[in-house]
């Protein structure tokens, strides 16, 4: 992967901690900053390919006070140094474009209004995403209200993000996101073509995101991925093959491979595990 151009460097002094938990909100040891339910209700993301063992709550944590927030469809919340927002408008009878264009409209100007304004991560959530032909496509009237929504935005500094398909039948628009206070770093992948450079094939309006975020500096925060490998160039490979996309294949595969392994500082012990480690490769 290579890092987008004029990217910028601070550091994030609150960390911020991922749950993943089979419990409701309230249960939390912590206060949330923000999350999501998966699972079943009118305050859940109905995607159970994101929990197939059952209903979750994926919860942001922080120990720092926290400041709740409401604007237009927004509701958010932030401790100063990170802020978690979700949007949620129904679409049946404005349109998914329109929906998704007062949706980005109101989260940038939450972003405008608070010290949290570097998007870092977005996750977007919608029903039937692939219903309709051509360019009347859910997702590619939504991707043209997203772009709408978020007016001349420096494609540079784009934020990683995902839109997954909801299987509820509610014509509802969700939109879960992550700011800081300071800046985080785009990645692109050289394997693939930026998103928002895609060819006119794939519609009016080329997806607005990076292929992945580096969290600010000092965080304890994972890179922040966008999807799988499996888009090469901008075509999609191993179409319904779950483990070939998220372990793409390498024109290399097939080549030798040179493997030397050495005994470091540690004495017998390190030799010994040297060889043990020798034996593992050897035999697996």
């Amino acid at each position: 992967m290579r890092l987008a151009p004029d990217s910028a460097f601070a550091v994030a002094t609150v960390p911020l901690i991922f749950h993943r938990l089979r419990l409701a909100p309230g249960a939390l040891s912590q206060p949330a900053l923000g999350g999501r339910r998966v699972g079943v209700g009118d305050d859940s993301v109905a995607a159970p390919l994101l929990a197939p063992a059952g209903d979750v709550f994926d919860a942001w944590t922080s120990l720092a006070p926290m400041q709740d927030g409401r604007h237009g469809c927004i509701r958010y919340r932030t401790d100063g140094h990170w802020l978690h927002g979700v949007a949620e408008i129904d679409d049946r009878a404005v349109g998914v474009q329109n929906a998704a264009h007062r949706a980005y409209l109101d989260l940038f100007a939450v972003l405008g209004a608070n010290t949290c304004s570097h998007l870092l991560r977005i996750w977007n959530y919608l029903d039937a995403i692939t219903l309709g032909e051509g360019d009347d496509e859910r997702y590619r009237q939504f991707c043209v209200g997203r772009a709408r929504g978020m007016g001349d935005f420096d494609a540079s500094r784009l934020p990683a993000a995902s839109a997954v398909g909801r299987c509820d039948d509610r014509r509802v628009i969700q939109v879960y996101w992550l700011a800081a206070r300071t800046l985080g770093t785009p990645v692109e992948n050289p394997r693939q073509t930026s998103a928002y450079r895609y060819p006119r094939q794939y519609g009016k309006q080329a997806p607005s995101f990076a292929r992945a975020m580096l969290p600010p500096r000092g965080s304890n925060m994972p890179l922040l991925l966008s999807g799988t490998a499996s888009v090469v160039g901008h075509a999609s490979q191993h179409e319904g093959e779950l483990l070939a996309q998220l372990i793409p294949r390498d024109a290399r595969d097939d080549g030798g491979l040179y493997l030397e392994v050495r005994a470091g500082t540690g004495g017998d012990e390190a030799a010994i595990f040297a060889g043990d480690l020798f034996r593992m490769y050897a035999r697996f």
